[in-house]
């Protein structure tokens, strides 16, 4: 497990998704200046979804690894 940080810097709500082997799965929905940390298993896939008129819209992947270990992401 690695911990791992994302802010929602943007002025609208987000839905973050973090989804690893071993059937990990999280899903929290983060407001603007929201900051979430969470315990997530090497090699998962985090999905940042916004909102637009026409429907849901994935607007970034994050892959957690290893090498990512020591440094804190925030976008």
């Amino acid at each position: 497990m690695i911990e791992f940080s994302y802010r929602n810097e943007g002025s609208r709500m987000i839905v973050l998704r973090c989804i690893g082997p071993s059937s990990f799965f999280l899903e929290r929905v983060l407001f603007p200046t929201d900051i979430l940390t969470f315990m997530a298993p090497i090699d998962s896939r985090v999905e940042i979804w916004g909102n637009e008129l026409y429907g849901p819209k994935l607007e970034e992947r994050i892959r957690i690894s290893s090498e990512n270990e020591d440094v804190t992401l925030v976008a």
